[in-house]
């Protein structure tokens, strides 16, 4: 790539937005047909890297505890969740409207209140939209076949703890965990994937005591800084923010949002809730405490069943768009070469789209390419399975396309591979080249990559 002079912080974003679409990890939704704002598709390598992010925070937070429960909700519910849980009331946002040219804006996102950033015009009164998409359930159009596409994960944990409950009898403080797409009807989609109309959250939703909430919301705040360092994330870019009355959600007695220094300023990463017991209590939902129940005699003698209560709530919320695009910004590093630079992206291998790529230095040797294939491509891929097969250019280009995909390493089969049965191995970050046997790959790409 030609050296460029004084890269701004726009320019920092444009390359991150070309970078995606050149190498297939991100497309504008609907392209062909002039694009629909706020959606974009995933290509190979945007999956790879959204898939690993996913498995590594389930590993994480679900596989590897005792205590959390998985689910996969249904997107469409009953219009009753909605209206019990605040959202057709109150999960809205400031909107005006231009009364010259018709443009909307978030109300709270403009700086000048009074003028159209567009044309100049006079805006409106502030008013509510309410971002849910709503939609019909059924073939008769009327109120009781309202449903809404659904705005958060949050509400299929909650209307789902009573089965939960029942299949499982977990004992407090126990959590419930799910990874899925949630949508919202955004006034101002903008600033690439960080505010979309169609997105996935990671989501838990951890259920406790009410004097207990303080220590477990310390607890999940804790985890949460551990997970982003472990998948990439540069912590000199995360901010601790402690969200005002007046902000917080509906359902909120404390939030904490960690925000991000992105190109286009510092804004909301994730963010950490303490939800009370407002949403169980609204849906009619309540535990059976048998621990409370066996901790006092008297209470175990007038109620043998046990003693009702409802659980109060710490929310911690993982935006899965959000998570890429920070962990884009923080692993793109760019390499001063002269009159060029090398740009790659600085993945962590637990999270890279590819762990290495295999190529023949020449593809029309037939003897380099079936050694490449069968002894070191093929053993490869089974034991990684995020290996590529790469022998499209000349080395160098090969090279510099695996550095801008944020593959670690790179495998290369040469005319000495077939005498000494070694293979050169490139790192990423280093740019360094060292010989390794056949025999030994595996085990030198685990020792690298642990």
């Amino acid at each position: 790539m030609k050296k460029e002079e004084n890269t701004t912080e726009n320019d920092l974003m444009e390359k991150i937005v070309s970078l995606c679409k050149r190498r297939g990890f991100i497309f504008p939704g609907s392209e062909i047909y002039g694009g629909l704002a706020g959606t974009y598709d995933w290509g190979h390598f945007g999956v790879a890297l959204k898939n690993n992010i996913k498995q590594y925070w389930w590993k994480k937070f679900v596989d590897s505890r005792r205590d959390m429960y998985g689910l996969d909700a249904a997107i469409l519910m009953r219009q009753e969740v909605w209206q019990k849980a605040g959202h057709v009331e109150n999960f809205a946002d400031p909107m005006v409207e231009c009364e010259k040219c018709h443009k909307r804006f978030r109300a709270d996102q403009i700086e000048n209140k009074e003028k159209c950033a567009e044309c100049g015009g006079k805006l409106g009164k502030p008013m509510h939209f309410n971002m849910m998409f709503k939609t019909q359930v059924g073939v008769i159009e009327d109120s009781s076949a309202t449903s809404y596409l659904r705005p958060e994960t949050a509400q299929g944990m909650f209307i789902n703890f009573k089965n939960t409950v029942d299949a499982f009898h977990p004992k407090l403080p126990f959590g419930m965990a799910q990874i899925g797409k949630a949508f919202r009807n955004e006034i101002t989609p903008r600033d690439f994937i960080f505010r979309q109309r169609e997105f996935e959250q990671m989501e838990i939703e951890y259920f406790v005591r009410e004097t207990d909430w303080e220590k477990y919301f310390e607890y999940w705040r804790g985890e949460m800084l551990d997970w982003m360092e472990e998948v990439g994330i540069d912590m000199n870019k995360v901010h601790e923010i402690e969200v005002d009355k007046e902000d917080r959600a509906h359902y909120s007695s404390r939030t904490v949002d960690f925000e991000f220094d992105y190109p286009f300023g510092q804004k909301e990463l994730f963010g950490l809730a303490y939800r009370t017991n407002f949403d169980l209590k609204n849906h009619g939902l309540e535990y059976v405490d048998e621990e409370a129940n066996r901790a006092s005699k008297d209470i175990a003698r007038h109620d043998p069943v046990g003693s009702k209560m409802i659980p109060h709530v710490v929310e911690p919320t993982f935006g899965v768009d959000r998570a890429v695009l920070s962990i884009l910004l923080s692993a793109y590093t760019e390499e001063d070469k002269g009159e060029e630079v090398r740009p790659y992206l600085k993945f962590k291998p637990n999270i890279a789209p590819v762990i290495c790529a295999v190529s023949p230095l020449l593809k029309n040797k037939p003897e380099l390419v079936e050694y490449a294939n069968t002894k070191v491509f093929a053993p490869l891929k089974a034991e990684f399975g995020r290996v590529l097969w790469d022998d499209n250019g000349n080395i160098g280009k090969r090279y510099r396309r695996q550095d801008e995909i944020g593959t670690p390493f790179c495998i290369v089969v040469d005319f000495d591979t077939l005498a000494d049965n070694t293979v050169t191995v490139r790192d990423r970050d280093t740019a360094l080249q060292v010989r390794v046997k056949v025999s030994e790959l595996a085990n030198y790409i685990k020792e690298k990559i642990s």
